[in-house]
């Protein structure tokens, strides 16, 4: 359940009025047991902070929390109000240990096929979120748990983060993701020494390697992360949507049409009420007030 909801003479709302009301509360519907939702407090609104919870797995990923998951991004994708999403995890020391071999061992060959591309789907959608999502790490991140970490924009760590994809030890590869995003992150060599050995990396040697955008002293990455999304949730909300965009279409072309992509990208915004009042705030030496329109 998320803070700051309020349903009062919602009964009573109609037609438009009623419909963007629930488009700004739709978060409130998620239900998981172990994919907890919450917007922060009115002054960070915007911020959508969602948590791991199933502590005596070790935030593992089972059918259900897969569910919880897609559920979860589905709908924070329908919430008009969201601007950053921050993945915390509420268990200690763990951030996400990956998939949930015990609930795999119990599955055939074709079922363990099915949840694998249902986890690489589910990673894409998070990748493809419109709006900013940070991955915020304390503890174990492996296996499926960093393939996630991966599919956000950004990644902070303690520094006695544990990051690894230790597949091969189980004679398997990352099949949620982690072959192709660690490689097009630290690049090709380095991602083939951490997959080939299965060797795991603190949270200082994770940022030298460009794997983490900041590794912080343990038990603050969370406020490092919120410090980070206050920053992005103060821009143009659409020339973040249109940024994340550029980057994430344009780094798969060849220069030259990355570029005609930049053109196409900007005039989208050339006339949004947003980019006048950015320059009206300038001129102004006062603070903008943005809307998203």
């Amino acid at each position: 359940m998320l803070v700051n909801g309020n349903f009062h003479g919602a009964n009573q709302i109609s037609g438009f009025h009623q419909f963007q009301s629930r488009r700004t509360l739709i978060l409130q519907t998620v239900s998981s047991e172990s994919v907890k939702v919450q917007r922060l407090s009115e002054s960070d609104s915007g911020i959508v902070e969602v948590n791991l919870d199933r502590p005596a797995a070790k935030n593992s990923i089972g059918k259900e929390m897969l569910r919880g998951l897609r559920q979860t991004f589905e709908l924070i994708s329908s919430d008009d109000s969201a601007k950053v999403v921050m993945i915390c995890s509420s268990v200690p020391k763990v951030f996400c240990a990956g998939a949930d071999l015990k609930e795999r061992k119990l599955m055939t060959p074709s079922e363990v096929q099915s949840f694998v591309n249902s986890l690489r789907s589910t990673f894409s959608y998070i990748e493809e979120l419109h709006i900013p999502t940070i991955a915020v790490i304390e503890g174990a991140a492996l296996g499926g748990g960093l393939e996630m970490a991966l599919s956000c924009d950004l990644r902070i760590c303690g520094e006695d983060a544990v990051l690894g994809l230790p597949e091969t030890g189980l004679a398997i590869i990352p099949g949620a993701g982690g072959t192709q995003r660690l490689s097009r992150l630290v690049g090709k060599s380095v991602a083939k020494e951490l997959i080939f050995t299965g060797r795991k990396v603190g949270g200082r040697e994770a940022m030298s390697m460009g794997l983490v955008n900041y590794s912080v002293p343990a038990g603050e990455a969370r406020l490092k992360a919120l410090e980070v999304a206050r920053e992005i949730n103060q821009k143009g909300p659409i020339a973040i949507r249109i940024a994340k965009r550029a980057i994430n279409e344009g780094i798969q072309m060849d220069l030259a049409s990355a570029l005609e992509l930049e053109e196409e990208c900007y005039q989208q915004i050339l006339n949004t009420k947003d980019r006048l009042e950015g320059l009206a705030a300038f001129a102004e030496k006062r603070k903008p007030v943005y809307t998203g329109k």
